[in-house]
């Protein structure tokens, strides 16, 4: 059996694709299947050890982004595009797999078009509440489409549709509250509040923490996720920040939480502030209540309604862009802290949306599909 997997450009369309490979791959070893053949098509492996570890092969196939806005990189993109559809041609060819396991984004592409012509099957997994253009075009071609969300199922075939929820990594998905004290040298009894803007950070959240930073420490222990490119001017400016705090060391700052430090962290987290990406998902199976910042113009206001969506279960609070301010966060942080009830609401609302078997579901499908096709 041969899995083919694409979606490119971040983490949500990638660590989704790392899921559902490990739950391919005790699905195998727990029916004695022969292990499948593993492979990767997009523009950037985005992580090879991860693949490596996994086992899956990677081969590049170039693809050209589609601006919403007028630019000429958007006139050269198309040759990269075309050439793109040339070379996944020749490697779904080549390959030939059983099924193509599609995340959206610009790089899958390409290969979904590749696999269309050639009549592979398809399975399409759609992260946000409203498709991104690639999943909107590939789920007319899909076989089957999987939903993270309910209100996404509206904008596909509901014969081919279904709300599975995301795909989390078994390293991220359960948290770990023994050894994170010491992991983290955090303190006793003081609440601690996670701070993620995504991979590659967030610099509005980033921002708005520093300006409130003298405030939350008096009460909070704070985990920071920066991004890689923002740590040092964030690091720097928290020192000087809290230079005269006798709470400095309550703050500590990260630029990229690794899987060990992130199930510490979510492990020790009374409160989550976060954007409203895949990351969601993970915070629904932590069980944690949480603060979500959706980026104004995201493609489809797909975080807005992403963050809204979730926010309905009571697992979570939603703060817009455009009302944020260090006041309004320290008055919604507080107003979740001083209710012991409301805030065992928020705990059960998140466990009631997380969708732990979503993986698995997936998988399930992606193998059922592929055996059908061998036939």
């Amino acid at each position: 059996m041969k899995i083919l997997f694409t979606g490119g450009g971040t983490g949500g369309h990638f660590y989704p694709i790392i899921a559902v490979t490990e739950a391919i791959k005790s699905h195998a070893s727990k029916n004695k299947l022969i292990p499948p053949d593993l492979y990767f098509l997009a523009p950037d492996p985005y992580s090879s050890k991860i693949l490596f570890d996994n086992q899956i092969k990677y081969y590049q196939v170039p693809a050209g982004k589609r601006r919403t806005y007028s630019s000429a990189a958007n006139f050269f993109d198309l040759f990269k595009t075309g050439f793109g559809i040339m070379i996944a041609l020749w490697r779904v060819f080549w390959i030939y797999p059983d099924v193509i396991f599609s995340k959206g984004g610009y790089g899958s592409f390409p290969v979904v078009l590749a696999g269309h012509i050639l009549g592979i099957p398809i399975v399409v997994h759609e992260s946000d509440s409203v498709p991104g253009r690639a999943n909107a075009w590939a789920g007319k071609h899909a076989d089957k489409i999987a939903v993270s969300y309910p209100d996404a199922a509206k904008f596909f075939d509901e014969k081919k549709v279904a709300w599975t929820g995301s795909p989390v990594r078994r390293e991220v998905a359960f948290i770990t509250k023994e050894g994170a004290k010491n992991f983290l040298n955090l303190e006793d009894d003081i609440p601690v509040i996670l701070i993620l803007g995504g991979s590659q950070g967030a610099k509005l959240i980033n921002d708005l923490i520093i300006d409130v930073l003298p405030q939350l420490v008096e009460k909070f222990q704070i985990i920071h996720q920066t991004g890689k490119a923002n740590f040092k001017e964030v690091k720097e400016t928290a020192d000087m920040v809290l230079n005269m705090s006798q709470y400095a060391k309550r703050y500590k700052p990260f630029d990229y939480l690794d899987d060990l430090a992130m199930r510490m962290s979510s492990g020790s987290a009374s409160l989550v502030i976060s954007r409203a990406g895949s990351t969601i998902f993970e915070i629904a199976l932590w069980g944690v209540p949480s603060i979500l910042i959706p980026i104004t113009d995201s493609n489809g206001d797909h975080q807005r309604k992403n963050a809204y969506n979730y926010a309905r279960s009571g697992g979570a609070t939603v703060i817009e862009e455009l009302n944020l301010n260090k006041n309004i966060l320290m008055e919604e942080i507080e107003r979740i802290f001083a209710s012991s009830d409301f805030y065992n609401k928020m705990v059960e609302g998140a466990k009631s949306f997380a969708k732990p078997e979503a993986a698995n579901t997936i998988a399930q499908e992606i193998i059922n599909t592929a055996l059908e096709h061998e036939k």
